[in-house]
């Protein structure tokens, strides 16, 4: 099912790009473990939480706002991952880390278009995203070049 937002103002920067932002949400105290959710146009597959910016919203607000509505939970924001470009679908998208503290039982879009989400180990959740969203899967990369030990 595909979620319906009457009201909803898309925005765009001088390019024509769509602006997005995600979180890549990890637990708080198990970085390895990565939270996906179930897609909205296709439920056996699992993405990256996020979405549309709002018209005076700032990357950072839309990333936690979109990980409470399609994921339910929240946390500590932490470092940006980089902004993404996706050519085809003309989006840039603005991906955070997002340190899980808190995991509500019910939430929005589980309620409204039952939506799912599951932990996952990273490696299992990189072949997932390889699989159906490769462009997020760059978003796991990078977090992973971010944490490494240097």
């Amino acid at each position: 099912m595909v979620k319906d937002k009457p009201n909803s103002i898309r925005v765009y920067d001088d390019d024509g790009y769509r602006k997005r932002a995600a979180c890549v949400c990890v637990k708080e105290n198990d970085q390895n473990q990565i939270l996906l959710v179930s897609s909205s146009n296709e439920n056996s597959s699992w993405i990256v939480p996020g979405g549309g910016l709002e018209p005076n919203e700032e990357p950072s607000e839309t990333a936690v706002r979109e990980v409470m509505e399609e994921a339910g939970v929240s946390g500590r924001l932490g470092v940006c991952l980089g902004v993404f470009e996706n050519n085809e679908r003309k989006h840039r998208t603005t991906v955070y880390i997002l340190h899980v503290t808190n995991e509500l039982s019910e939430w929005d879009d589980s309620k409204t278009i039952g939506r799912r989400r599951r932990w996952f180990q990273f490696e299992e959740a990189l072949a997932h995203l390889t699989a159906h969203k490769p462009l997020m899967a760059q978003w796991l990369l990078n977090k992973a070049k971010v944490e490494a030990p240097r």
